[in-house]
């Protein structure tokens, strides 16, 4: 277990010295753990850095910005960037190496090869983002590839990316364990996200109807609505009431699957998405029906 410590993390940006460490680790028999991040770092990747030093002898934080994940009319050229900052974060857990590679090192010239999803990619997030999600399994599995790690860990606020890490695991064998850790919000309720610096204080009061609307949807499921539609229909008019968002979608799906509900007979998880001002944002929340009484 990694002991932690306010020494400056090692920072790696070639995958020939990447590849030392992770083969003296396995020659030491040590269990590696893996965070894929674009950076940024939040609270929320923190805890997934914490899992990692709780759980495993190495853990290993990627920072790359991934080209391919974002459209052509998204943020990329503007996504916040600040990798002194992340490695100050990241000192104080104990991280024993960030991965930092520049594009060229991830897409060298005349790359090509790409991962494609099926349904699973294509609805929800993969219909508002076309080829969003091949662009993530593409810089997932290559990141697998050059960090065999025992075990990686990702956030549940990016649910329907979860699902796609795992389908993709299941079906091209990669032999890594895959770790989902709860949301980490604000104690506002706001989801932690990378993005939220992009919202004005105007924008931030109104951001919070997503997660408001969520905690509306779980309350009149614990009072005993099963109806859906009723609960969407519920979650809309607040959304109308609290102003300035732009909804996307609500989704209320049977959990560990893009598959719709119509009733809420088993663990269920209410997914948004939204754009307040010129910030898209996505949130979700596991809701459990009421027992019988």
């Amino acid at each position: 277990m990694n002991a932690s410590g306010n020494q400056p993390v090692r920072v790696v940006r070639s995958p020939e010295d990447l590849a030392v460490v992770v083969c003296q680790a396995k020659q030491a028999g040590q269990r590696i753990g893996l965070v894929p991040t674009m950076g940024a770092l939040h609270a929320g990747h923190l805890s997934l850095a914490e899992a990692s030093c709780q759980e495993c002898d190495v853990t290993i934080v990627t920072i790359f910005v991934n080209p391919t994940q974002f459209g052509p009319d998204e943020d990329l050229t503007r996504y916040p960037r600040d990798l002194a900052h992340d490695f100050k974060l990241l000192e104080p857990l104990g991280v024993d190496i960030v991965f930092a590679p520049s594009v060229e090192t991830m897409y060298p010239a005349g790359h090509e090869t790409r991962v494609e999803l099926g349904e699973l990619g294509s609805v929800l997030e993969g219909a508002c983002r076309p080829g969003h999600f091949s662009g993530v399994a593409t810089v997932v599995l290559k990141l697998f590839h050059l960090v065999p790690a025992d075990v990686a860990y990702f956030g549940h606020k990016d649910y329907q990316q979860t699902l796609v890490v795992r389908q993709m695991v299941r079906d091209l064998n990669v032999p890594i364990e895959i770790r989902v850790c709860p949301i980490v919000r604000a104690a506002d309720g706001l989801a932690l996200s990378s993005r939220n610096t992009y919202l004005s204080p105007d924008e931030h009061r109104q951001a919070l109807g997503l997660s408001q609307s969520l905690q509306l949807a779980a309350d009149l499921v614990a009072a005993g609505e099963t109806d859906a539609a009723r609960l969407e229909q519920q979650m809309r008019a607040h959304l109308a009431k609290v102003g300035g968002i732009v909804l996307e979608y609500i989704a209320l799906l049977k959990s560990g699957t893009v598959t719709p509900v119509d009733r809420i007979e088993q663990e269920t998880v209410v997914a948004i998405a939204a754009r307040v001002g010129q910030t898209r944002l996505i949130d979700n929340r596991i809701i459990q029906p009421a027992p019988a009484p």
